[in-house]
C-alpha cells in the first residue's frame, strides 16, 4: 500500500518560497510524501519554480507528478474548472479520487469541497503549526514568516499559535 501524499497547491508553495522555508516544508510532515501536480507547477512564477526545482532535483523531497487522470477524475476536474482555478481543480479532483491530503490555503475554493468529500486539507498556517509542534521552528519564527510573506504581497491571517488548532489533527 502506498504512502498518503500531501498534494501541494501553488499558494502554499508560494508562501513557503516567499518566507524562505520551502526547504522546510516537506520535512514538517515527513511521514507523508509531498508532491506537486504539473498543472500547479505551471502556475508558479520563475523564481518560485526555480526554488521548487531544487527541492525536486537535488533534495528529492517533493515529487513533480503529471496529472494523468482517470475518467472520473478528469470529469471532476473539468466540472471544478467552471468556478475554480486550474491548480485547485486539479488538486481537488486528484485528492478526491486518490485519498490523499491537499495542501492549500485557498479556503474559499477548497474548504467546502474538502468537507463534502472527506478530504483532509492543510493550510500554510497548519504547516506552521505542525512545524512549531515538532520543534522545527518556534512561534516567533512562524510569526516572522507570516510578516515576511505578507510584506511580499501574500495574504495570511495573523495567528496566535498558542491557541491555534488546525482543522485536521494529524
Amino acid at each position: 500500500m502506498s504512502k498518503v501524499k500531501v498534494v501541494l497547491d501553488a499558494d502554499v508553495i508560494i508562501h513557503f518560497a516567499k518566507g524562505g522555508y520551502l526547504n522546510l516544508l516537506p520535512t514538517i510532515l515527513k511521514e507523508y510524501d509531498h508532491m506537486v501536480l504539473d498543472i500547479v507547477y505551471d502556475e508558479l512564477n520563475h523564481d518560485t519554480r526555480s526554488q521548487l526545482d531544487n527541492q525536486i532535483k537535488f533534495l528529492k523531497n517533493i515529487e513533480l507528478v503529471s496529472f494523468k487522470a482517470s475518467d472520473d477524475m478528469m470529469y471532476e476536474y473539468f466540472r471544478l474548472l467552471e468556478n475554480k482555478g486550474k491548480g485547485e481543480s486539479a488538486c481537488l479532483a486528484y485528492c478526491r479520487f486518490s485519498n490523499n491530503v491537499i495542501g492549500s490555503s485557498n479556503l474559499k475554493d477548497t474548504a467546502d469541497y474538502c468537507s463534502m468529500y472527506g478530504i483532509v486539507y492543510l493550510t500554510t498556517i497548519d504547516f506552521l503549526y505542525y512545524a512549531i509542534r515538532r520543534r522545527l521552528i518556534n512561534s516567533d519564527d512562524a510569526e516572522r514568516f507570516i510578516t515576511d510573506v505578507k510584506h511580499k504581497g501574500s495574504i495570511l491571517p495573523d495567528i496566535d499559535f498558542s491557541t491555534y488548532m488546525p482543522n485536521h489533527l494529524l
